[in-house]
């Protein structure tokens, strides 16, 4: 009954305000039975009230606070999300799909809403996912480094801006006071975003490695969108473990001995005359505008199409072996 705001704010009441009834929730096996409702409402978050999403984020971010049901979500295989639109989800783990969920969430919040609650608490519940992600798939891992990239381009443009506001207010001390104010702002916000995204890659790293090969990839594969933040003081020490790791991989993946690989390179004969300029002739032969006469051609033999002037025509045909008009010789 998710779909009425009414059942959604007595789910969040009972979560947040009944020990009984969240412990009741968090010791089920088929978590997918209350879960799957609400990633698919807020997959539909655009037609859904702004007060509906909240609610149900924060109902996922209380449950995320529980150990065993970070690790329990990873465990239940889905067979498929018949909702989920953008691409094809077979046998995806729950867990998996909580991930793709919250960073579409992310993502469409930025590109329309730009609402600092609604990212603070999908980042959240993210963070406390990290540390216990088991066997994340490739698009969830693709979508958490996606993510950083995002951010780190609205970063960008913020940090820019300020700049040059900065430049303009050595010259017009008394403007834009309020403009520089408002861009510092938003870029303290992006600043920490940014930071917790670098968190929750760095927690999966650190504590579940081994579990989450997609995850190394996804990084290796889109090493870059992390070196510009390598030095700043907000995410040094963060993006100093995630260097260590793709350091690691990188070492490894240039030690290993691999096949030559199987290269052909194009070599023309000593005469490709022989081939080539009976070939030019036979297309002159047959796509220009005049006519040739095929028993004067002494340069290759020729078949020409049964609908040629010169197959049975008497007119263009003479006993003593002249030219017509429009024909012409050639000479080998």
């Amino acid at each position: 009954c998710l779909a009425d705001e009414a059942a959604v704010l007595l789910l969040y009441s009972l979560v947040h305000g009944n020990a009984d009834f969240l412990e009741y929730v968090l010791v089920r096996t088929d978590l997918d039975t209350l879960l799957m409702p609400i990633l698919e409402i807020l997959y539909n978050a655009p037609k859904r009230t702004s007060n509906q999403i909240y609610m149900l984020l924060i109902t996922l971010l209380i449950l995320s606070q529980d150990s065993t049901f970070n690790a329990s979500i990873h465990k239940l295989v889905l067979p498929a999300v018949p909702w989920y639109k953008e691409r094809r989800l077979n046998h995806t783990s729950l867990g998996s799909l909580m991930v793709i969920v919250l960073i579409r969430t992310v993502k469409y919040n930025l590109s329309r809403l730009q609402d600092v609650y609604l990212h603070t608490n999908c980042l959240a519940t993210l963070a406390n996912m990290a540390p216990h992600v088991h066997r994340l798939d490739a698009y969830a891992s693709q979508g958490l480094v996606s993510l950083f990239h995002m951010l780190s381009r609205k970063f960008a443009k913020l940090a820019k801006l300020q700049n040059d506001k900065l430049q303009i207010d050595k010259v017009n001390p008394m403007e834009g006071d309020n403009v520089l104010e408002d861009v510092s702002m938003e870029l303290h916000i992006y600043t920490d975003f940014l930071r917790i995204v670098l968190e929750i890659i760095n927690a999966i790293l650190t504590y579940a490695l081994p579990r989450n090969p997609e995850v190394v990839y996804a990084v290796m594969h889109r090493q870059e969108v992390f070196q510009p933040f390598r030095n700043h003081p907000r995410f040094n020490e963060l993006l100093e473990n995630i260097s260590t790791v793709l350091d690691f991989f990188n070492s490894r993946m240039d030690a290993q001995e691999m096949f030559t690989q199987l290269r052909f390179t194009y070599e023309q004969e000593s005469h490709p005359e022989e081939f080539f300029i009976p070939y030019v002739w036979q297309l002159a032969v047959a796509n220009c505008d005049f006519a040739f006469s095929p028993s004067k051609i002494n340069l290759y033999s020729v078949d020409l199409p049964r609908e040629s002037a010169y197959d049975g025509d008497a007119n263009h045909k003479h006993q003593n072996g002249q030219l017509s008009e429009n024909e012409v010789e050639l000479d080998p």
